[in-house]
């Protein structure tokens, strides 16, 4: 191989999507166990390569040589074989992490900053912050002096650095810290990317706090290292773009809406303009159910059926990259509400109540149903959606609609 990065698990890893746009070499992701690790280094079959969990630090006593920086902050993420041979190890998050933190007008200078998390991105995160002049830096662990049970004392804390794998996917809507017990706080950095919008940062955002996410941090970092590898300076101003590129693919579209309004019709002609996977919620019930959704909620009542809705939504928003249509009540538990909006934007289609389908219905099977139904539903989806788009044309005009808003929300 000639570049890549190396780690333990790395099924969901961005990586090469983000290097392919930085250079013209190959980029190849490579799983190793511990036991192997020496073995693949020491053969040095690579010009360069990075390093993610859980190596960071076990790859330090297999350089030639280490980085004054990489050497101060105590790990090491990029590899590269000199001319002479010799293998350098450097760290470029600690320029990912200060890069990220400048595009989203975050600032440590004379702040009190809480660290959570002791792992090997909390040292980066630690320097960082020093270098950056912060005038406290208190670092958060599970057995530390600061716990999560004291961490109450530290409620002058302006800014927040997640470093812990908390909210992380597959545990998405964890959250490692109440924010609202901090009034002192202005900002929120989580360094996760998967879900875009942890359970910290939907908090921050309701809080109105100015918040980032780790995507910046990872095409940031990614292009030190491709400066690196390739020994060309690469402008600053790829990163947001490559960025925005990144979160585009990487968001659903979710449409909620009242039953019988077109979320399936419209999801399947707007996955095919955006040459994207469609995914019927309720079609995901029935499958694992092996029954159709009318005859779970005949059989076993609304109560069970609202369960595998949830658990389904849960595992299909996951993902990313998708079209997906819920059924018309998903909206009605805050916690599917939160799931929704952690990696999509949420779209409201909306349709004369006249005009919407009835039959095989069990919850909406009448005229006077559907209107005692979008009193109490309607602002919910107005509050928990990214926009309203009206289903009064043809299904192609409202999947269009859709698609542009998406792209508009992405060239802002």
């Amino acid at each position: 191989m000639e570049y890549g990065l190396i780690g333990e698990k790395l099924a969901h890893s961005h990586s090469p999507a983000i290097h392919s746009q930085l250079g013209t070499y190959d980029y190849i992701l490579k799983s190793l166990p511990p036991d192997e690790l020496a073995s693949f280094i020491n053969a040095r079959e690579f010009k360069g390569l990075n390093v993610t969990i859980p190596y960071k630090q076990s790859v330090m006593p297999l350089c030639d040589s280490i980085s004054d920086s990489a050497m101060r902050i105590g790990s090491v993420n990029t590899l590269v074989i000199e001319s002479d041979g010799r293998l350098v190890g450097y760290n470029t998050d600690y320029y990912g992490f200060w890069y990220a933190s400048q595009l989203s007008g975050i600032s440590y200078s004379g702040r009190k900053v809480l660290v959570l998390g002791s792992g090997g991105t909390s040292h980066t995160v630690q320097t960082a912050v020093l270098d950056s002049g912060a005038s406290e830096v208190v670092v958060v662990s599970r057995t530390g002096t600061t716990n999560y049970e004291n961490v109450w004392e530290h409620q002058d804390a302006e800014v927040i650095v997640n470093t812990t794998p908390v909210g992380m996917y597959p545990n998405n809507g964890a959250r490692p810290i109440d924010l609202s017990r901090f009034p002192s706080l202005k900002c929120v950095f989580d360094v996760i990317y998967n879900p875009l919008e942890t359970a910290l940062l939907r908090q921050a955002r309701e809080l109105g706090l100015t918040r980032c996410n780790g995507l910046p941090m990872l095409v940031a970092q990614a292009k030190a290292s491709a400066e690196l590898f390739t020994e060309k300076y690469i402008e600053d101003r790829e990163i947001p773009r490559i960025t925005n590129e990144l979160a585009k693919d990487l968001t659903n579209v979710v449409l909620v809406g009242m039953p019988g309004s077109g979320k399936t019709t419209i999801g399947k002609a707007l996955a095919a303009l955006m040459g994207r996977e469609f995914i019927d919620n309720d079609d995901i019930i029935a499958q694992k159910s092996g029954i159709p959704v009318p005859q779970i909620i005949k059989t076993y009542g609304e109560e069970h059926f609202r369960r595998l809705e949830s658990e389904a939504l849960r595992e299909v928003c996951s993902g990313s990259g998708r079209v997906i249509a819920t059924g018309g009540g998903a909206v009605l538990k805050d916690e599917n509400r939160d799931v929704m909006q952690q990696n999509s934007l949420v779209y409201h289609i909306r349709r004369p109540l006249s005009e919407l389908a009835t039959d095989g219905r069990p919850l909406s099977s009448s005229l006077e149903a559907l209107k005692e139904m979008e009193s109490l539903r309607l602002p919910i989806y107005s509050s928990c959606s990214n926009a309203e788009i009206q289903n009064c044309g043809t299904i192609e005009d409202a999947a269009k609609k859709i698609l542009e808003n998406f792209y508009e929300h992405f060239n802002h």
